[in-house]
Parts: C-alpha cells; structure tokens; sequence
C-alpha cells in the first residue's frame, strides 16, 4: 500500500497522475487540511507536522509514503528519511515530489552530491521556479540543482497567496491575472538570460497550468511535476517489487483528511476530476505543532 501525503489539496494533481499509470496498485491519499496551507509556517511546524501525517499514513499499513507538497518535501523529507524512519519504521520508505524534479533538471541521480564526470556536457541555461514562499526560502531547489551542474542558472519567484486563491475558489480572472504578475517578475528577474524552462514548483499549479503557460514566452518549456512523479515511481517499484501492492489489499484509492471530510470533497473534485469520498482521519492530534513564532507572509494579493 502506498501513501500520498499533502498539506491540502494540490498532492490530488499527483495522486490522480499515480493511479492513473498504476492502477494495479492500492494508495492512500491524507490531506491534512486542519492545517493548510504549510506554506506560512515555520521550519520547526512543518517537519512536526509532516512526521505525524506520515506516522498516520505507515500505522495504517503504507510501506512506502511519497510526500506530494513540495514545501515538506524541501524542509521536511531529508531529515525524516535520516533521523526519524530508521528508528520508527526501519522497512517503510519515504519518498517525496522535490528529488525526481531535481533528478530530471540536472539528469544526475540524487545521490550524485557533485558534478558527474559522466554526465553528458550540458550547455549552460537558465531555470525558472514558481513556489510557496517556503520553498523559496528554503533554497533546496537551487542549491541541490546547482550541486549537480553548477553551469545552471535558476532563478526563483513566491507567489504569495496563490494556493490559497486556488485553495478557496476565487475567480478566474483574478487568478489569471495573479500569475501574470508572478510571471512578469520571474521575467525581470531573469533580465537578459534566456529562460529555458520553468518548473511549477507547487502541487496546486498544473491546475492553473494554462495561465502560466499564457503568461510566458512560447518557447519556455513547463516541466510537468506529475508525470515527472509517477515516472520516478514506476522506476522505484520496479527496482524496489517488494514495495507494491501485497496480494492482500484491494487496488484502488482511500481518501483521508484531517479537515471537514464535506468541504474538502466540495473542492477536491476539481483537483482529482472525479469523486473524492474523503472520510475523517480518526485519532489525530488536536494540539497544534510547536510555533518558532509569527511567520507572516508578505501582503500581495493575487
């Protein structure tokens, strides 16, 4: 049984990319909207967070948990794999979104801590990132891809308040509109360099792909994080067999939250596409993570 783990909605982009292409396999889907978004909160939160969800996901039965927020998996999925795993649950696996991204962007394994003499030469070119705040912050994206071709230029751009917007509903056009100034920004900040190809560093955006896409030059390629994902996946399972559906469990899609179960299948529909009949996960926690203190976000609107 494989878990799928996000702090709202947006891992459902993944999940549905995973089921689609392993629809032989069983997964289990929490989203743990109590506590959406991740984004606005600290380091110390985010990792308190992250582990318990995933102790959820391994108590019911998961062997293997891919983390589908690319904030936890930025912050939290390194210190989970080396401190926590081994002693809790020593044969369960945690994967996230943020290693297959950094893997396909440089075509270095993850595990290459330095520039490969075998890897082919590659020109120089230039990345652009679209992300929560914390995962700007954060620094992962462009340190881990620079680790590995220190040629590559990435350039990094927040959008403040977007998964929210997405979160909530709110118009199109206000959306649209939201991007397009996100965009405009990477652009400038990019200046004279030639921006290759951007990465939507947020499980919510292949959702509102159409407005990034709109937003920006014709010749700058999107990099698709879902199928990037599964493809990862696909590659790990049929590596690691041991880690797939075992005979006793039935395939298909359980959908969990910690959130209302009502409001979230309202809104999980149009992330999924189809049905989501999300129950309340029992027995969570109730206390809220320990807080590093206020982290405000900065007040642009989308």
């Amino acid at each position: 049984m494989i878990g799928v783990f996000d702090s709202g909605h947006g891992g459902l982009t993944v999940l549905r990319a995973l089921a689609a292409s392993l629809p032989e396999e069983r997964f289990v889907y929490l989203g743990d909207h109590a506590y959406a978004p991740y984004g606005m909160r600290s380091d110390t939160e985010i990792y308190q967070l992250t582990r318990r969800r995933v102790k959820d996901l391994i108590d019911r039965g998961c062997r293997l948990v891919i983390i589908a927020c690319n904030t936890a998996s930025a912050i939290a999925l390194r210190r989970l794999q080396q401190e926590w795993l081994p002693g809790y649950a020593p044969t369960c696996r945690i994967l996230g979104v943020f290693v297959p991204m950094v893997e396909a962007l440089t075509d270095q394994s993850w595990y290459v801590q330095g520039p490969s003499p075998y890897a082919p030469k590659q020109q120089a070119k230039t990345i652009g990132i679209f992300a929560t705040r914390r995962t700007v912050e954060s620094k992962a994206y462009p340190e881990e891809v620079k680790r590995r071709l220190r040629s590559v230029s990435v350039i990094q751009q927040a959008c403040p308040r977007l998964v929210e917007a997405i979160e909530e509903g709110l118009s199109d056009d206000l959306i649209t509109r939201g991007v397009a100034r996100y965009c405009e920004q990477l652009l400038a900040k990019a200046g004279r360099s030639k921006l290759d190809l951007v990465v939507l560093g947020c499980t919510h955006f292949p959702l509102i792909e159409q407005d990034f896409r709109a937003a920006l030059p014709a010749e700058v390629k999107i990099m698709d994080q879902p199928s990037v994902v599964t493809a990862s996946l696909i590659s790990y399972l049929d590596r690691h067999p041991e880690y797939r559906r075992a005979p006793t469990e039935v395939p298909g899609v359980e959908f969990l939250t910690s959130g209302d179960p009502t409001r979230v299948r309202d809104i999980a529909q149009r992330f999924y596409g189809a049905l989501t009949p999300f129950k309340h996960l029992s027995g969570i926690a109730a206390e809220e993570p320990k807080s590093e203190g206020p982290n405000t976000d900065e007040s642009v609107s989308v």
